[in-house]
C-alpha cells in the first residue's frame, strides 16, 4: 500500500475516533449539542450540563476508548497468534473464564471493589488462555488453529453457564453486577477506570514490541526460527499481552464480545498484512466500533439502554457468518 494511500485512511481512522468522541458526549436520554458540550469543557456549562458532561459522559467515553483499545490489540494478538482468522479473545474463551473469575469473587468473597476483581479477572483470563492453548497445541509444541477455537468455545461455553446459574441462584449479590455482566460503560467512573489502566498499557506496549515478530511467526514456526525468532518467547509474550489486555478490558466493562474479531478483519483488508501496522490500528479503530455501538445502545429504546455488549454481539454474529463462508478469511 503506498504511502499516501496508508496516510489518508489512516486520516480516515482518526476521524472517525474523533466522530465517535463527539457523539458519545453529546447524545443520551438528555441530548446536548455541539456548542453545550463545548462550552461545558471550556468550564463555561451549567451546573446540569456540567454533571451530565464531565461527571458521566467523559468517564464513559474514555472507558469505551481504553476497552475497546484493548479488545482490539488482543484480537489482532489473538488471530496472528492461532492464525486463524476467525479468532478472538471472546471465541476462544478468554472473556468467560475472566467473567467467571470475577463472579466467583463475588459470590464466595463478596467483592465489589473493581481493584480486588481485576486480579481475579485477569487470574481467569490467564487460566483459561494456557488452558485452550495447551488443548490446541496437542502435546507437539505448535498450536493447531481449528482445536484451539474448539477448544476455546467450548471451555467458553461452559464457563458462561457456570456463570450464568451463580447469577440466577444468588441474584442479590449478583444485582449490582447485571450490568457489567452484559457488558456495559454504564457508570464507569474514573475510579474504576484507573485501576485496569496500568494493566492495559502494559499489554499494548507489550503488543507493539511484539509486533515484529508476529510477521515472522505467521509464515510458520520453522521460517520464524529460520529468521532468528524465539518462537517460545514470542508465543509467551502473546499470552501475557492477550491475557493483560483481555482480562482489565472484561474487569472494566463486563464481556464485550466480536469487537476483536471484526477490527482487525477491517484493517487488514484496508492496510495490508503487516502485524506492525494491524496492531496499531486496532488499538484506535476498535474504540470507535464500542464508543457507536454504545451510542446506539442509548437511543434505540431511549430512555431505556441497550447495554453495548449486546449490540456488538447483534453486529458482530452476522459478520462472523460471512466470514466464515467467505473463502478469503480462512488465511491470514
Amino acid at each position: 500500500m503506498r504511502r499516501s494511500r496508508r496516510v489518508a485512511a489512516l486520516s480516515v481512522v482518526v476521524a472517525a475516533l474523533i466522530v465517535a468522541v463527539a457523539l458519545s458526549l453529546m447524545i443520551g436520554a438528555n441530548p446536548l449539542s455541539p456548542q453545550v458540550v463545548w462550552a461545558t469543557l471550556r468550564g463555561e456549562g451549567s451546573t446540569e450540563t456540567t454533571y451530565i458532561v464531565i461527571g458521566l459522559r467523559i468517564p464513559r467515553t474514555v472507558a469505551g476508548l481504553v476497552a475497546g483499545a484493548a479488545l482490539g490489540v488482543a484480537g489482532a494478538l489473538t488471530q496472528a497468534f492461532t492464525r486463524n482468522p476467525l479468532a478472538d479473545p471472546g471465541i476462544l474463551g478468554v472473556n468467560a473464564g475472566a467473567a467467571l473469575a470475577v463472579a466467583l469473587g463475588v459470590a464466595l468473597l463478596g467483592l465489589r471493589d473493581i481493584s480486588a476483581l481485576v486480579w481475579l479477572a485477569l487470574a481467569g483470563a490467564f487460566v483459561v488462555t494456557i488452558a485452550v492453548y495447551l488443548i490446541g497445541s496437542s502435546g507437539r509444541g505448535a498450536a493447531d488453529p481449528l482445536r484451539l477455537t474448539l477448544a476455546g468455545v467450548a471451555l467458553g461455553a461452559v464457563f458462561s453457564g457456570i456463570t450464568t446459574g451463580m447469577t440466577l441462584s444468588n441474584p442479590d449479590a449478583f444485582d449490582s453486577m447485571r450490568s457489567w455482566n452484559a457488558g456495559s460503560l454504564l457508570g464507569r467512573g474514573f475510579d474504576v477506570i484507573m485501576p485496569v489502566l496500568p494493566f492495559i498499557a502494559i499489554g499494548l506496549a507489550l503488543a507493539l514490541l511484539v509486533g515484529p515478530a508476529m510477521n515472522a511467526l505467521a509464515l510458520g514456526d520453522d521460517v520464524a526460527r529460520a529468521q532468528g525468532a524465539d518462537v517460545r518467547r514470542i508465543r509467551v509474550a502473546v499470552i501475557v499481552s492477550t491475557t493483560l489486555l483481555a482480562g482489565a478490558a472484561t474487569a472494566l466493562v463486563g464481556p464485550i464480545a466480536f469487537v476483536g474479531l471484526m477490527i482487525p478483519h477491517v484493517v487488514r483488508w484496508t492496510f495490508g498484512v503487516d502485524q506492525r501496522t494491524i496492531i496499531a490500528l486496532s488499538a484506535l479503530l476498535a474504540p470507535v466500533l464500542v464508543l457507536l455501538s454504545d451510542v446506539l445502545g442509548r437511543v434505540i429504546i431511549a430512555p431505556a439502554e441497550v447495554p453495548v455488549g449486546i449490540v456488538t454481539a447483534f453486529v458482530g454474529a452476522p459478520v462472523l457468518i460471512v466470514l466464515a463462508r467467505r473463502k478469503r478469511a480462512s488465511a491470514l
